[in-house]
């Protein structure tokens, strides 16, 4: 008889995401073991707790999700944890990223991007590009072949960004630009055929005038769902909708996808013991779904 199926959260905040606890548990998880406030000095011993419970058989039945509203904290949860597991004797479980949903939001984005576009031919210029979701779908896109333009308000971050995925990404096509000025955003935007805003709340990335000038525009993704809106006359709800002749999609548009990803990639991690499910693996769950 199967063991239950258990979920350990990891959260680095002072309270564990509800949002998270209330998605594992429709995502099949049957029982949640949440821990707050975590600290990668402290992940050794909820690990350990986790791999030497159960027999490798079923430790398929045992899984971990790191969240938490800080991306790089998540990060280096996920590390120390990976680190702590024992694979050559089956004493592992399988783990998920999804810090601040920055993983699964950008599946979901670049996701609807491929609907529409051959990603491997694709001119894409990522807004917020050196922010954590922006930066997860520039090295998504930059995988799947296409030409990427990170873009920040400061080109020096967006070069650390770019000289970061290349690192990740052997033969990625990326070029820092700047979008400080009126004149440097129409550069970026420049042969571009699909633009993504990922950038902070409240903060207007692309005006309306600057995205109905770029005629080569065919597709634009916008991840921010807080007023003002990353582009000016891209509506939230937007899902696939046409403006000014790309086809366009909002936060609240591309916000179904993602959560389908996220429930569909928990369940995953119970399917085996030895999963670890960063911004690549939930892509293609993604493309799967």
């Amino acid at each position: 008889m199967d063991k239950r199926k258990i979920l350990i959260q990891l959260d680095s905040d002072v309270q564990a995401s509800v949002f998270d606890r209330v998605v594992a548990i429709d995502a099949g998880a049957e029982e949640l073991f949440s821990y707050a406030g975590v600290k990668p000095d402290q992940v050794q011993g909820l690990v350990h707790g986790a791999i030497f419970t159960r027999g490798p058989k079923d430790l398929k039945n045992t899984a971990v999700f790191v969240g938490g509203s800080d991306v790089a904290a998540g990060e280096a949860l996920l590390q120390e944890a990976v680190k702590h597991m024992i694979p050559a004797f089956g004493l592992r479980v399988s783990i998920m990223l999804d810090a601040n949903g920055a993983n699964t939001t950008a599946a979901a984005a670049v996701r609807a991007a491929a609907k529409h576009l051959d990603l491997n031919n694709a001119a894409a210029l990522v807004l917020g590009g050196t922010g954590p979701v922006g930066q997860r779908v520039a090295r998504l896109l930059a995988r799947a072949g296409a030409d990427v333009r990170v873009a920040s308000r400061q080109a020096a971050r967006a070069q650390h960004v770019c000289t970061a995925i290349a690192h990740q990404v052997p033969g990625a096509k990326l070029q820092p630009v700047g979008t400080g000025t009126p004149h440097e955003l129409a550069a970026a935007l420049d042969g571009r055929n699909l633009v993504v805003a990922a950038g902070a709340a409240g903060v207007v990335l692309l005006p309306r005038a600057a995205r109905t000038a770029c005629q080569s525009l065919k597709v634009a993704v916008d991840l921010n769902a807080v007023p003002p809106l990353g582009m000016e006359g891209v509506a939230v709800t937007d899902k696939g909708a046409d403006h000014d002749g790309a086809t366009c999609y909002g936060a609240i548009g591309v916000g179904d996808t993602k959560m389908k990803v996220h429930k569909a990639a928990v369940a995953r991690l119970f399917e085996s013991n030895d999963q670890v499910l960063d911004a690549e693996e939930i892509y293609q769950i993604a493309c799967a779904l």
